[in-house]
């Protein structure tokens, strides 16, 4: 259980769901990892469960001071940093004529510019180690494809997909090392999807479980984690600017007709 051995990872929205899942499974691999996230409570329980290889932060990514502060913490306390994974995300449901502009602005807040505050702090502490590193930005199938009904959701993943592109390129052009790819679910059985999908606030394990249908199958935040823990580790070192499907081949539907 060694893939990514000593390599110091950050993970935000790490005390739940997919970005959970993927620290448990890097820390089991080798990994020191810095989980952040608002929810205090149960970021500290993940790390605690993780043990003295995981370190918690409390962290809005919508804050640049917030970026720096957990960058500084990670190069610090493990001695530097390889993997950042972008998880910290949220959504709210509307189309563009129902969405309000302060709801546009917040989700594109988290999940855009909190995206891109990681990469452009990340990078420099990557370079200063001179061993390279990997960003795995959590994007979504909304933005491959049109969702009528999350439009500011579906605009902000986009923009994701097309910023990896551009930090792959630059850091190709610089030559560090660094590789970034962006990984685009369908649907996951998370804490979220189930809140959006039903209103409420709370879950349990069977209620989010039963989210996922024989006609509408959702996978499983370990199964992100799995293809997380491949970008993060040496395995794909030469996996660069990609859009990673994990989708059951919900956007290879062929045209109605066909």
């Amino acid at each position: 259980m060694t893939r990514v051995k000593d390599k110091v990872c950050i993970v935000t929205g790490a005390a739940s769901g997919m970005g959970k899942a993927d620290a448990i499974r890097l820390a089991a691999e080798g990994a020191k990892v810095v989980l952040t996230d608002l929810n205090e409570r149960d970021g500290q329980a993940v790390a605690q469960e993780i043990g003295d290889s995981a370190l918690f932060i409390k962290h809005n990514v919508t804050s640049e001071d917030d970026w720096k502060r957990v960058v500084d913490t990670a190069v610090s306390h493990f001695g530097g940093l390889d993997v950042l994974v972008n998880n910290a995300g949220m959504m709210t449901m509307g189309s563009v004529v129902d969405c309000t502009l302060e709801e546009y602005r917040k989700v594109n807040g988290v999940n855009s510019e909190g995206v891109f505050l990681g990469c452009k702090y990340a990078i420099p502490a990557m370079e200063a180690t001179g061993r390279g590193g990997s960003i795995i930005n959590m994007s979504s199938v909304a933005a491959l494809h049109g969702m009528s009904f999350i439009a500011a959701y579906s605009a902000s993943k986009g923009a994701v997909a097309a910023l990896t592109k551009s930090v792959a390129l630059y850091c190709r052009e610089r030559r560090n090392g660094i590789r970034c790819n962006s990984i685009h679910p369908d649907g996951v059985k998370t804490p979220m999807v189930f809140k959006v999908a039903t209103g409420a606030e709370t879950a349990t394990r069977e209620e989010i479980e039963s989210l996922s249908t024989e006609a509408n199958p959702m996978c499983e935040p370990e199964d992100i984690a799995a293809l997380v823990l491949y970008l993060a580790s040496d395995e794909s070192k030469f996996v660069n600017a990609a859009e990673m499907l994990i989708d059951n081949a919900a956007t290879a539907t062929p045209p109605i007709g066909v």
